[in-house]
């Protein structure tokens, strides 16, 4: 019926029709109130690729953290950095994502992700410029500073990935996913990246340098793409499609009215008679037989021009807008509660053990490398599981996907037999711990993915940026209660380095490198600090610096 608007000098809107190839997106709902359209393409999948990069761009800040994991236990051996990192990030996205759900229809889409790209991007070159490459602090100061750029991290992703969650929620479903496999593609694209530079460069200040450098760009590039595909017709075709389901009309019976056709078949005109009543042949709140079915006539009127109607929520905060927000946050919450619990399930597992738990996993061959296998191992088995996951949904259920996330949990006991007891692994092999990682990273693709797909569709049009930022919420609930239970796990088992006396004896070799070499100045003679097992480290209080006592 109706394709493409325009408007004439009254303000109403003129209806023309044009051709267009069509394509199952899972809005016919949306679209049979605008007749026979047809959306866009998405030509070579650019739309695709740039939400791929929106997934990487979001979480790359994190991981970027997470894989430098070698640099930072050797900065900071005496702490447990791996599961400080993670609980800081945690809790605070928990409570970031939660503040965001709130707040939704406060500010725009755009506005949400342009201050977290810009927040993670700022964070990540103060961290690689003031304390890994010119080391600006001492050791206690370091640590501290770290946390805070983590904390601060997690406030400028979460909000990203909230926000593009709900922007994908008003999407067909695949680019749900495609969102969730660049959340995996960042991990392995860090994984791969920090093994290159550690290969390739010897020195673990220049290499760590190096492999945040690479960060820092990589975010800038998933950035560019973003504001590259934002103004498409394609993107616009699909958010007027969820902004008109939010313009339905619902006339209630405070007053006589009727409702006068038109012959005119190019517009769409609404005309409200209070007086004198209508006649019987006319529709009106005093003829049933409109909805004789409803046991108080209520007439919802679609496919009208609405002039000068806004079709977002203003800013006014009152009793009657908080109360519409909870009440369509509870029709989300009754449509989609098992796909919420599933992935809050999933998440929870996940986190329970990695990374924390899993970079603590030993290997007295592989030494500082162990670490860094695992965790490449789950991205990857990740990435598969989020790229398979679409192949295989239409065997999962809200009540599958609850069921096999509740199965999955065993898998925390079983990673745990490869710690402890620390003198005695019950699975020393390193090929348990890797085929541990596997299966934790392939399920961890599927059932975590499949929840965020499916749950849009399972509600009104006008609630599917909600259910997104909804779902998110649930999301980061797992994800915190499972760092709790990790750091728990950590702090009952105090993990230690002393089951291999060779990894345990071996030394650590933090470069001073010479700041002009890094960015191409002179290369001038590399001092390398190497702290032997016995030597016993000490820390100035009043300037937080560090003296060696062999």
């Amino acid at each position: 019926m109706v394709e493409e608007v325009t408007q004439d000098a009254h303000g109403y809107s003129k209806l023309v029709g044009r051709e267009r190839k069509r394509q199952s997106d899972g809005f016919s709902s949306s679209r049979a109130a605008f007749g026979n359209i047809s959306p866009p393409l998405d030509a070579y999948n650019i739309i695709y690729v740039a939400f791929v990069f929106g997934g990487i761009g979001f979480l790359l800040p994190y991981n970027s953290f997470i894989m430098a994991m070698d640099y930072f236990k050797a900065r900071y051996p005496s702490s447990p950095v791996v599961f400080d990192m993670s609980l800081i990030y945690i809790v605070v996205a928990f409570l970031t994502v939660l503040a965001n759900t709130l707040l939704v229809e406060t500010f725009s889409l755009n506005a949400r992700i342009n201050f977290g790209y810009i927040m993670s991007f700022l964070t990540l070159v103060f961290v690689v410029v003031c304390e890994i490459w010119w080391e600006a602090w001492g050791t206690v100061t370091s640590y501290t500073v770290n946390l805070a750029a983590v904390a601060v991290v997690a406030v400028g992703c979460t909000i990203q990935q909230s926000s593009f969650y709900g922007y994908t929620s008003m999407l067909p479903p695949q680019y749900t996913q495609a969102v969730m496999v660049g959340e995996s593609a960042s991990g392995v694209f860090t994984s791969l990246v920090r093994l290159i530079t550690k290969f390739i460069i010897n020195e673990l200040r220049g290499s760590t340098v190096y492999f945040f450098v690479v960060s820092v760009s990589t975010v800038l590039t998933c950035f560019a793409m973003y504001h590259l595909i934002r103004r498409s017709d394609f993107i616009q075709f699909y958010m007027a499609l969820c902004e008109r389901a939010k313009t339905r009309i619902t006339l209630e019976p405070t007053e006589d009215a009727g409702l006068i056709e038109t012959n005119d078949s190019q517009y769409g005109i609404l005309k409200i008679q209070t007086s004198p009543p209508p006649t019987s042949s006319q529709l009106s709140f005093a003829n049933p037989a409109y909805e004789p079915s409803a046991p108080v006539p209520t007439y919802k009127v679609e496919d009208v021009v609405v002039r000068g109607r806004h079709s977002i929520s203003t800013n006014r905060v009152g009793f009657s807008s908080i109360r519409r927000g909870l009440q369509a946050r509870w029709e989300v919450t009754k449509s989609t509660y098992p796909y919420m619990f599933a992935i809050c399930l999933v998440y929870f597992g996940t986190l329970s053990i990695y990374p924390g738990v899993v970079s603590e996993i030993e290997s007295c061959t592989l030494k500082s490398w162990m670490p860094i296998i695992m965790i490449s191992l789950f991205n990857i088995s990740d990435l598969l599981g989020k790229t398979l996951a679409s192949s295989s949904a239409r065997f999962w259920t809200g009540k599958r996907l609850v069921k096999y996330s509740v199965m999955r949990l065993f898998l925390i006991p079983l990673v745990l037999m490869c710690l402890v007891p620390r003198k005695s692994f019950n699975f020393t092999a390193e090929i348990t711990a890797f085929l541990y990682s596997i299966i934790l990273g392939l399920t961890n693709g599927i059932l975590g993915s499949l929840p965020m797909i499916q749950a849009p569709s399972k509600v009104d049009d006008r609630h599917r940026e909600l259910t997104g930022n909804m779902m998110t919420l649930m999301y980061m609930f797992g994800l915190t209660a499972g760092s709790f239970l990790a750091w728990s796990i950590e702090s009952c088992f105090n993990f230690k380095k002393d089951s291999c006396t060779q990894y345990e004896s071996e030394e650590t070799n933090i470069p001073i490198l010479p700041r002009p070499f890094i960015f191409g100045g002179t290369p001038y003679p590399t001092i390398t600090s190497t702290i032997p097992p016995s030597a016993t480290m000490i820390i100035d209080a009043a300037n937080a610096s560090e003296t060696s006592l062999v």
